[in-house]
């Protein structure tokens, strides 16, 4: 696995809201992450959580069935695939992430498994941080390509540098690709980066950095397994997201979000 970071990469993270690292894993590496995906898909028999079939806040899509052909989306698969959880509970990681974000700390937020497949519709423009229950300009996801990831098939884009103006306003994902702009004019006419990367590479996005992904015009799958991360010390903003009825009804506004056994620190520089 390449964890090394440079100080060059982190300046350009910074600046640009987006890295790629090309090879990020070894050919036995991707092979043990696509077959913890498979395993753990298969145990997870089509629902998104653990405990339950779809996410909260999604939102309302007027065709629903339009956003459940953009991609399978399974998140948390580390909490209920012992396979996954080694790989998302990696220390190595999250010192990755703790130095592109510039914090001491780093829990995970939630993994995401996105799996486009054949013709599949495109990910519209959109914003991460904002579906969280917790507000930080630093917080980030990686995304790891399992397939190709090309032109052709899904590969993501990106508005570089729209973090850096960007709010936790949201139009959210659906059906029209620039409704973001709506919010967002500045960057309408901005040109955007696609990056497509080989399996086994990787990139890191803020979670205010606008990005979106093709269609997959082809009969193959386009498989990626994600994480977010929550720089340590935040709290809770009221948006209950990945949280269940149980959790929320613990909290305020405000309330630490330091539950390990939900949001598991998995780097720490003090």
């Amino acid at each position: 696995m390449k964890t090394e970071i440079t100080p060059q990469e982190v300046a350009r993270y910074q600046q640009d809201g987006f890295i790629v690292i090309d090879d990020f894993l070894s050919p036995q590496e991707l092979d043990e992450w696509r077959n913890a995906l498979d395993e753990a898909l298969a145990n997870r028999k089509g629902n998104k959580l653990p405990d339950r079939k779809e996410v909260y806040g999604k939102g309302d899509d007027a065709d629903k069935s339009y956003y459940d052909n953009v991609f399978d989306q399974l998140l948390n698969l580390w909490q209920d695939n012992p396979g996954i959880r080694k790989l998302m509970l990696d220390e190595r990681i999250g010192k990755m992430a703790a130095q592109l974000a510039g914090v001491e700390g780093i829990r995970i937020w939630h993994d995401q498994a996105l799996i486009k497949k054949p013709w599949a519709n495109p990910t519209s423009w959109h914003l991460d941080t904002p579906y969280w229950s917790f507000t930080d300009r630093r917080a980030l996801s990686i995304w790891v390509a399992l397939d190709d990831a090309t032109l052709e098939n899904g590969c993501l884009f990106f508005i570089p540098g729209s973090h850096q103006q960007t709010t936790f306003e949201n139009p959210g994902i659906g059906k029209n690709m620039g409704a973001i702009f709506t919010t967002y004019p500045q960057f309408y006419k901005t040109k955007s980066v696609a990056v497509p990367m080989k399996a086994g590479s990787c990139s890191f996005h803020n979670g205010l950095t606008i990005h979106g992904a093709h269609a997959n015009m082809t009969p193959g799958y386009r498989r990626a397994m994600t994480c977010a991360y929550m720089p340590d010390g935040n709290t809770f903003n009221g948006t209950q997201n990945i949280l269940s009825d149980e959790e929320v009804a613990k909290l305020s506004i405000g309330s630490l979000l330091n539950n390990d056994a939900l949001t598991p620190l998995i780097y720490s520089h003090l």
